[in-house]
């Protein structure tokens, strides 16, 4: 067991290398000795990613007898192999960019800007080992008083989950095992080789040609960051068009932006097979009735995730799964009245923020009889290219299907002051209403910050807001969040119909009389 562990965590992290010794010794340290139990546990949470620290440390923040089990490394998927070392990467390929176009800021550079993937990579491990503090065992111990348990978790029955043989008692547990990357049936994929989000992080060497299989947030992210490092990238994606889940505007608009950049982007492309020649990986797929391939150096997958619950013995807590993940009421509740589950073992919304909403609702659902609900929430979520696609609530389709009567405002970034004096005119915001009541329903945002604009519609939904709200709030000027006030504007002003413009102006001409 102890070999199958090691060998995990040498999968993602280079233990000869010190930051990511440093991101073990915080996460899995070696000789790290279990804790002796000591009665049952008011909570206990499975799975050291961030749905299992946030319930875990809740409850032991709270004065509950709490209590974590990782297998593998806390911080998990987000900390090690996802939001962290990605965001890190995107920063480096956004900050190489920049200064390959400072001429149209009058800017002339004596020489053509050089990428140093080594010294990027470096740079990304030294910072996921410097946050990992704060996912780290020691933290939640001391902080949280957090029992943190590392091996491999089993249930025994519907009240006890044994670590390695030991068993725990529970009144309340929180199945919060996560996601990993879907094995993909492609012939030859798995001879030739191929990388994931849990192994391309430890590259030392930019590929010189990275074909990414998948046209998803994931895939796109990666694909526009190597791209701008120097490698020759194509998307292959088996539907219409990358990002499909948004805008077809926003997709579009990040299609334009990649092919600007020099990607290639195959759309509705199946590929067949995967073929080693030498040195070379070829990817064969089969598109507008012809067979054809692409010539790379590394395969990035990127097309779907699965559950974590092979190991955890789930019929002997009596609860219930599917392929897709753990089966739960809108409450998080398992059909085992004491288990909960949160996150991505049990969740569309393959997100940290989502992961760490849901287990707030467990940890209340759990310990203190609440009845918040999954349902309730207003989710954001975004995808950090470059420009950034950020969305919140209904599209045009989904509010007409719960039976709104929707309309769109647009406001696009070619008249926006803030965008033009940045040079980032393509950019847009998106907000859908309902027609008879005025209340904000959803939005889309293309920029380079979208993720940090946002907030400030998610906020208006969640709140219940009209319309109104965007103009009635002031913006500071310049920015680009100024488009949302724009958007209430016009709004207003849709609003001021004929009728009441002819009864304004006798009003005015009167006043003057």
């Amino acid at each position: 067991m102890e070999t199958d562990l090691t060998s995990a965590i040498e999968e993602i992290l280079s233990p000869e290398d010190p930051d990511d010794r440093r991101l073990i010794a915080n996460c899995h340290p070696p000789n790290y000795l279990n804790p002796q139990p000591s009665g049952k546990y008011n909570l206990i949470a499975i799975g050291g990613g961030v749905a299992g620290l946030v319930s875990s440390g809740g409850a032991g923040f709270l004065g509950a007898k709490s209590a974590l089990v990782e297998r593998r490394l806390t911080g998990g998927d987000c900390l090690v192999t996802g939001c962290v070392p990605s965001k890190a990467l995107i920063r480096a390929a956004r900050a190489i960019y920049d200064l390959r176009r400072t001429n149209k800021f009058g800017i002339q550079l004596n020489s053509e800007p050089q990428v140093d993937f080594v010294r990027v990579m470096e740079r990304m491990r030294r910072l996921r080992a410097r946050i990992s503090f704060i996912d780290s065992i020691e933290h939640f111990s001391r902080k949280y008083k957090v029992d943190v348990y590392l091996g491999e978790a089993r249930f025994r029955s519907p009240s006890v989950v044994e670590v390695d043989g030991i068993p725990l008692e529970f009144d309340r547990a929180v199945i919060a095992t996560g996601s990993r990357p879907a094995d993909l049936p492609i012939p030859g994929l798995t001879e030739a080789g191929f990388l994931t989000n849990e192994t391309i992080f430890k590259l030392t060497e930019l590929p010189p040609r990275l074909v990414v299989i998948g046209g998803g947030p994931s895939g796109c992210e990666i694909a526009q960051s190597f791209l701008r490092f120097g490698s020759a990238v194509t998307i292959i994606n088996d539907v219409e068009r990358i990002l499909p889940r948004d805008d077809i505007n926003a997709s579009q608009s990040i299609h334009n932006q990649f092919e600007r950049e020099g990607m290639v982007i195959i759309n509705l492309a199946k590929v067949l097979r995967v073929e080693r020649r030498g040195s070379e990986k070829i990817v064969i797929y089969f598109r507008d009735e012809k067979v054809e391939e692409v010539v790379c150096d590394a395969i990035f997958c990127a097309t779907g995730r699965l559950p974590n619950i092979e190991r955890l013995n789930l019929e002997a807590a009596a609860v219930a799964y599917s392929p897709e993940g753990i089966i739960v009421d809108d409450h998080l509740r398992t059909g085992n009245r004491r288990i909960y589950a949160a996150g991505d073992v049990c969740s569309n919304y393959k997100f940290t923020h989502a992961a760490d909403a849901m287990a707030r609702i467990a940890l209340r659902n759990a310990l203190f009889f609440g009845m918040s609900k999954v349902s309730s929430l207003v989710m954001p979520r975004v995808t950090y290219t470059d420009p950034e696609v950020a969305h919140i609530g209904y599209d045009e389709a989904g509010g007409r299907a719960a039976g709104y009567n929707v309309a769109t405002i647009t406001e696009h970034f070619d008249e926006l002051d803030r965008a033009i004096l940045d040079g980032e005119e393509e950019g847009m915001s998106r907000v859908h209403y309902d027609r008879r009541s005025g209340k904000i329903l959803g939005g889309t945002i293309v920029a380079r910050h979208a993720g940090e604009m946002i907030s400030e519609l998610t906020l208006a939904i969640a709140q219940g807001l009209k319309m109104n709200a965007l103009s009635s709030t002031i913006h500071p000027y310049p920015t680009q969040a100024e488009a949302l006030h724009r958007i209430g504007d016009t709004y207003s002003q849709m609003r001021l119909t004929n009728s009441f413009r002819k009864i304004f102006k006798m009003w005015f001409k009167w006043k003057r009389s």
